[in-house]
């Protein structure tokens, strides 16, 4: 199943999209794409309904980030071979773990607001996994049972806030609209391998990112065991698992208002952002 999440900010309403590419209103069957939304019960009981049934939405309508009542966005850095390598930096010997305040979530099409006097603003064409069930302390041959679906995710960061300002990397990754999530959750059984999927982003026409997810130095599974060592992850969280090469940093250019960035993964859908100025500042 394709799940989504659609009209104005902060008053979305769940939907699915059928075999036809028509949105559908799931508003009447369940109150929101949420954490208590994630389980198998869940999925089952909305995989027995006929889609036809549902009032279709509007083609042109806004999505939203296909996941409501996110606690936590966890990201992995440098996980992808050619990325690491046009970055300079060593194969990290374990993931290297971070996090994006959840205020940064917005819809896969929602404008990325630069921060003014944004200098280094960047991409990152990421596979998002969303967690269905509890996991703490999961071994990696069962990781994959825990995870509720997939979506396409963009990292956009401000690398000056990131590298230049010192302490973690969360000022860089979290200014208002840098996480786009979506088009939609697509449950997981749709895609039986995560580490065989095509991950691409371009700036105004022009291809910046081609990878696969076959590049990942930790694969998916290893990723949510790795993290349940060391807490426990919860339905609804968020896990960002790194970009391939192709990055404003690794390319020595950053975006500049007016810009558009379109990006996509294997059968996860697309996205398209363009960036405004926001007009806030950090001192």
């Amino acid at each position: 199943m394709k799940l989504l999440r659609w009209g104005p900010p902060e008053a979305e309403k769940p939907g699915l999209l059928d075999r036809d590419g028509t949105i559908r209103d799931l508003s009447a069957v369940v109150d929101d794409i949420a954490p208590a939304r994630l389980t198998a019960a869940d999925w089952d009981r909305l995989r027995g309904l006929d889609p036809a049934s549902l009032p279709a939405v509007p083609a042109d309508t806004r999505l939203g980030p296909p996941v409501a009542g996110v606690g936590n966005i966890l990201c992995i850095g440098l996980n992808y071979r050619d990325h690491a390598a046009e970055t300079g930096a060593p194969t990290p010997p374990e993931p290297i773990v971070f996090s994006k305040h959840t205020s940064a979530l917005c819809g896969p099409d929602d404008p990325i607001h630069l921060p003014r006097g944004s200098i280094k603003s960047d991409w990152e064409a990421e596979l998002a996994v969303v967690i269905g069930r509890r996991a703490y302390g999961v071994r990696e041959q069962d990781a994959l049972s825990h995870v509720a679906g997939y979506c396409v995710a963009n990292d956009v960061s401000e690398r000056s806030y990131q590298l230049d300002r010192g302490g973690q990397w969360i000022k860089g990754k979290s200014c208002p609209n840098f996480c786009p999530l979506g088009p939609w959750l697509v449950t997981a059984d749709e895609v039986p391998d995560p580490q065989a999927l095509k991950v691409w982003l371009d700036v105004d026409g022009t291809r910046m990112q081609d990878g696969t997810t076959a590049d990942m130095i930790f694969p998916v599974a290893h990723i949510v065991s790795y993290l349940s060592r060391f807490f426990t992850l919860l339905p609804g969280d968020v896990i960002l698992t790194g970009t391939p090469a192709g990055t404003g940093l690794g390319r020595g250019v950053y975006l500049r208002e007016g810009a558009t960035m379109r990006l996509g993964i294997t059968g996860l859908g697309e996205q398209t952002q363009r960036t405004v100025a926001n007009g806030v500042a950090a001192q």
